[in-house]
């Protein structure tokens, strides 16, 4: 069973969507692109969400010598190297 947020984002993105495929139909195809790119975002990966933790950490660039993660920040780097093959 949807919740309500989950239901009133699916309405939403169907208006979007109704919407973008006029606009498209009106031959402004690239318009349409970039208004579905500007509000319907896609969330960055996991490898971007990886990398994006280790630039913010405290690091080797202070006067520490380690880095220092959060529990959450350590699983979220573990979960993006578990999701790299073995190659």
């Amino acid at each position: 069973m949807k919740t309500v947020t989950e239901l009133a984002q699916e309405i939403a993105d169907q208006e979007l969507e109704a919407t973008l495929a006029e606009v498209s139909f009106l031959a402004y195809r690239a318009l349409a692109d970039r208004v579905r790119a500007a509000r319907r975002p896609r969330p960055p990966s996991l490898k971007e969400q990886a990398l994006k933790t280790l630039e913010d950490a405290p690091g080797p660039d202070y006067p520490r010598s380690m880095t220092v993660l959060s529990a959450e920040q350590h699983a979220l780097i573990r979960k993006a190297l578990e999701a790299l093959s073995d190659d």
